[in-house]
């Protein structure tokens, strides 16, 4: 559909053009200005590196690498050409290289970045933090999933019907055109998601989400083990993982132990296993206060990885207590050992549930 201008006399049709005709570059223009200003057309999404080849034995490149808000890698090609040639097919190339990136390798990539850009003074690990919300680098959060942003200039329909091919199957890979228009010397650029179709987005997602779970209960090894866990002869039946360090956590304060004093032996997790506010609050009070108290601190608060329900919080010397609910991974072993390891005065036993 046109662009049009509405001229004092007339209304009029902006020129459609291509970025070749107006000489503009794919890497000296449209990734310079892309770079600065990614918002455009992957929005909540960091720049970390540009033209990044990290790898062994490959001289390929992303165009833009990214973070977004959930800790996913984002992967984004441009092409200014008029079918966006084989994008989608070094896209996901690409997508699987950088897969197995970590916290730390990602944080070195972006420092590397920002001294390439001329903002070395900036602190890449500090800001990367800052942006997640997070205190501290959790690896069993850090990319989990990587997004595919494809931004070209119109898509040819093989590389459309392959791109709805990979949505329905579970890959987060989306279309950008960005059709350019001249206007008296000036580029104007039209900038649509076309894949998927924006109205439809949420109708996708729910559709791709329910064959995901098709799929993964098909095909799941992920461990479900309920414990049991002993806390002074009181033995709690049944528990998921994150129920029974919570039910240890709380026990243990309940028998006079410092909150902070048992957060510091919950494992590597320790430094975060718990927010807490000044005076005895209840959830709705405790939410807001811990989200003003971190905002202040430059930081953000997300009460839906804490135990912060109105019967879950801790009230202890005048301060409220929340406990982390996010223990995947190897984490929870580490803290429950060294939580039963620590105590021994408290009797904590956990085995898996019969």
């Amino acid at each position: 559909m046109p662009i049009y201008e509405f001229a004092s006399e007339e209304i009029r049709p902006l020129l459609k053009t291509t970025f070749s005709q107006m000489q503009l570059q794919e890497r000296r223009d449209l990734q310079r200005l892309l770079r600065a200003n990614i918002s455009v057309i992957a929005p909540d999404t960091l720049v970390i590196a540009e033209e990044f080849g990290d790898w062994d034995e490959s001289r390929r490149r992303i165009d833009l690498l990214g973070i977004d808000r959930d800790a996913n890698l984002v992967v984004v090609e441009l092409k200014r050409t008029e079918d966006g040639g084989h994008m989608e097919l070094q896209a996901i190339r690409y997508a699987a290289m950088v897969s197995t990136m970590t916290f730390d390798q990602a944080a070195d990539v972006f420092g590397r970045y920002l001294a390439q850009i001329n903002n070395a003074d900036t602190d890449a690990r500090a800001k990367l933090l800052e942006f997640l919300g997070w205190d501290e680098p959790d690896e069993d959060a850090f990319a989990q999933d990587v997004r595919i942003v494809l931004a070209s200039a119109e898509f040819a329909r093989e590389l459309t019907t392959s791109a709805l091919w990979l949505i329905e199957r579970g890959i987060d890979i989306r279309c950008v055109r960005l059709q350019p228009y001249d206007h008296d010397g000036r580029v104007f650029v039209d900038v649509q998601q076309i894949i998927p179709l924006p109205e439809m987005a949420e109708y996708q997602v729910r559709v791709t989400e329910k064959k995901r779970k098709e799929r993964e209960a098909r095909s799941d090894t992920r461990d479900w083990t309920s414990y049991d866990v002993t806390l002074s002869g009181r033995k709690l039946t049944g528990l998921r993982k994150r129920h029974a360090i919570y039910q240890t956590f709380r026990h243990l304060v309940e028998q006079g132990i410092a909150p902070e004093k048992v957060a510091e032996h919950c494992g590597p997790r320790g430094t975060r296993a718990i927010v807490s506010v000044e005076g005895t609050v209840d959830a709705g009070d405790f939410n807001r206060l811990a989200k003003e108290a971190r905002a202040q601190e430059g930081r953000s608060f997300d009460p839906t990885r804490y135990f912060c329900g109105k019967d879950e919080l801790l009230h202890v010397d005048g301060r409220t207590y929340a406990f982390l609910n996010q223990w995947g991974g190897t984490a929870w072993m580490q803290a429950m050992v060294s939580l039963r390891d620590t105590f021994p005065e408290q009797d904590v036993e956990f085995a898996p549930s019969d």
